[in-house]
């Protein structure tokens, strides 16, 4: 029978919990002293294992003044801490074949890495020291200022990064989702060490801290390896049981749609349209799913028949959605000719009002539902993405669905239930982000 782990809530000290998983795979969640959350997914026969630690804070969560500072510390945990440098961190990975790396978002931040089933002490106790003990060198801090800029620079020259980011600048406006998560040039030069410093000292607590691991790890011993290497990254673990709790969303999207244009020399133009949708935990994100596939998840899709397939205005078109706290996004892409971006733009939209206007055939719905299915069980093929679900299961959802369970809420899907969802997307305000050569 499908089981879901219906995590304990953030409020109380929480009981261990265990729940089996398909192919004799095994879940458990324990609180440990400090309210820090170990969560762990056995998979027998795995010889490797990915190990993450989650903090529930994003760039939507800097304040004025700190702007930039979640990302600034995705990369200055890695530069040296009161018993490592620098290169003692990457050589610890190095010499085992592991691999490291950490990853910023609107609403947390985590720091993994996948290594040898034999190598997860060394893995939880070089990242424990990380978020224990980041020292924040001014000079490594201005190295890495440099660096991210070159990163921002980076994605600068890239206009489908540019469409992206400024489409959720379109959506949400001047509120905490619609700044980029990475920040700005702007942002990242001017902010100063010591307001890292308070962002960091501020969120990285042992209540808002989640460790998760899947692969070939024992349980009890990665929660004893975890305890033992906060202890000595000098965090005091005695004074509550209760974790923090999960995010409630305090802002809401502006409700009217805005058009933005951004010039570039491409021989290309990059579109978005879409606005708001569900957020992250609505029950109908399963009934999205499959909209989403149907309309430009694949090379059946929708939009990929329409403007790629029949008409040959762009090599690149689909769709995409996003769940946060309080609200979503939702939008359509192409990348085609500057001069065809109105024709393209309006063939996007006319698919989407289309689905709204007429529900699925039986073959579209059953063909959207197998690729997604299909897609999911794939996806759980490897410990990273077990132990990603791990995480958000406990910072955004309040639940792990086996897959069983996953594959059935999928499968339940009615093209009645998709008609409706279109609906509203596309009653919803409208926001359109174009990028490339356009003039004044």
């Amino acid at each position: 029978m499908p089981q879901q782990l219906p995590l304990v809530a953030p409020g109380s000290p929480g009981a261990e919990l265990v729940v089996g998983q398909e192919g004799a795979a095994a879940v458990r969640r324990t609180v440990l002293p400090g309210g820090v959350r170990v969560l762990t997914e056995h998979m027998p026969g795995m010889r490797s294992a990915t190990v993450g630690a989650w903090v529930g804070v994003g760039s939507r969560d800097e304040t004025s003044g700190h702007f930039g500072s979640t990302h600034f510390l995705e990369h200055l945990l890695f530069k040296g801490t009161a018993r490592r440098t620098a290169m003692d961190i990457a050589e610890a990975f190095d010499a085992v074949g592991g691999e490291a790396n950490a990853a910023t978002g609107k609403e947390h931040t985590c720091y993994y890495a996948r290594v040898l089933d034999t190598d997860v002490p060394m893995a939880v106790d070089v990242i424990a020291d990380m978020v224990t003990s980041a020292r924040l060198d001014p000079a490594e801090l201005e190295t890495e200022r440099g660096v991210i800029l070159e990163e921002l620079a980076m994605n600068d020259d890239d206009p489908s990064d540019v469409a992206h980011e400024q489409f959720a600048t379109a959506v949400f406006g001047d509120t905490p989702l619609g700044r980029p998560i990475g920040g700005t040039p702007q942002t990242i030069r001017s902010v100063p060490r010591d307001a890292v410093w308070e962002h960091y000292r501020e969120h990285y607590r042992p209540e808002t801290l989640v460790v998760t691991a899947a692969g070939g790890v024992d349980h009890d011993a990665l929660c004893a390896q975890v305890e033992a290497a906060l202890r000595t990254g000098g965090w005091e673990l005695g004074a509550t049981d209760v974790p923090a709790g999960r995010r409630v969303g305090a802002t809401s999207a502006p409700t009217a749609g805005a058009e933005l244009t951004i010039r570039r020399t491409t021989e290309q133009a990059n579109v978005i349209v879409g606005g708001t949708c569900l957020n992250a935990t609505d029950e109908r994100r399963f009934v999205l799913s499959v909209l989403n596939a149907a309309l430009g998840g694949g090379m059946s899709s929708r939009l990929f028949q329409e403007v790629r397939e029949k008409r040959g205005l762009a090599y690149s078109t689909y769709s995409f959605a996003s769940g946060h706290a309080e609200t979503g996004l939702f939008g359509l892409y192409a990348g085609c000719t500057p001069a065809r971006v109105d024709e393209v733009t309006a063939l996007m939209v006319q698919e989407l009002e289309r689905m709204a206007d007429e529900p699925m055939g039986a073959a579209e719905l059953s063909r959207s539902i197998g690729q997604l299915c299909g897609g999911l069980v794939l996806g759980m093929e490897d410990t990273g993405s077990r132990m990603s679900r791990l995480g958000k299961a406990e910072l955004v959802h309040g639940e792990l669905l086996d897959i069983d369970e996953s594959l059935a809420r999928v499968r339940a899907v009615t093209a009645q239930q998709v008609q409706a969802l279109a609906g509203e997307l596309a009653a919803a305000p409208r926001s359109v982000v174009r990028v490339g050569p356009f003039g004044d």
